[in-house]
């Protein structure tokens, strides 16, 4: 068994966030030098999306230590524009930063503040922190090869690993899309459709964040149906 959070609801900030404690939007509580990821394709900065403390991830190895998710996203008022390379973790469309300590290969600047999380119906920043439940994944299980049926619980196992979440165990559906390099551990996943904030992954998208056991880096993938 994988240990879990559960994201059981989004709870609004009544301040801004400034611990270094899960949450989304808002701005980064850097834990070292600030590094803002830019993506070199459009020249412009990502789009924070939360930060996750780790040490519900990876244990002793995380504890003191946060993952800051970014994607290249349009502002508010520009929602039709969409880089498909969003879904793709080497393609410096997407970023995971880890500190203190962490390395990454793509493009940065040094500031301290930049483009997050809003509210779809007049543009205000959002930012949350999240109810969590503690609770258990079954251990990652290959998908079955085609031509070949299900296993007899594969509904259950299904229902048991989906969901947003903090760690476990991730709910691939487009094949077992680890990133290269591994091995890798599930930092979060995330249907972001439906949520209190805008976050355009796609169609009918699920984030997946992973960060190496290490806790020296980490690569987001999107799978959309």
């Amino acid at each position: 068994m994988v240990p879990t959070l559960r994201i059981g609801a989004f709870v609004p900030a009544g301040v801004p966030i400034t611990a270094p404690v899960t949450k989304f939007g808002g701005q980064p509580v850097w834990l070292s030098e600030p590094q803002w990821p830019v993506n070199d394709a459009w020249d412009e900065p990502m789009r924070f999306i939360c930060q996750i403390e780790l040490g519900a991830v990876l244990g002793d190895v995380g504890r003191g230590k946060l993952a800051y998710v970014f994607v290249t996203h349009a502002a508010h008022g520009d929602e039709t524009f969409f880089d498909p390379d969003i879904a793709f973790p080497d393609e410096g469309a997407n970023a995971v930063i880890v500190q203190p300590g962490g390395v990454y290969g793509g493009s940065t600047l040094p500031l301290a503040t930049g483009p997050s999380l809003y509210h779809i119906e007049d543009g205000s920043d959002a930012e949350y922190t999240v109810r969590l439940q503690p609770d258990k994944d079954p251990d990652f299980r290959p998908q079955h090869d085609h031509g070949r049926p299900p296993p007899n619980d594969h509904d259950q196992y299904w229902e048991q690993i989906s969901g947003a979440k903090i760690g476990g165990t991730p709910a691939f559906f487009q094949g077992d899309d680890w990133p290269d390099g591994g091995p890798w551990k599930l930092a979060l996943q995330l249907s972001p459709n439906f949520q209190p904030f805008y976050l355009n992954l796609g169609a009918a998208p699920t984030a997946f964040a992973f960060v190496s056991p290490d806790a020296r880096q980490g690569r987001l993938l999107v799978q959309d149906s």
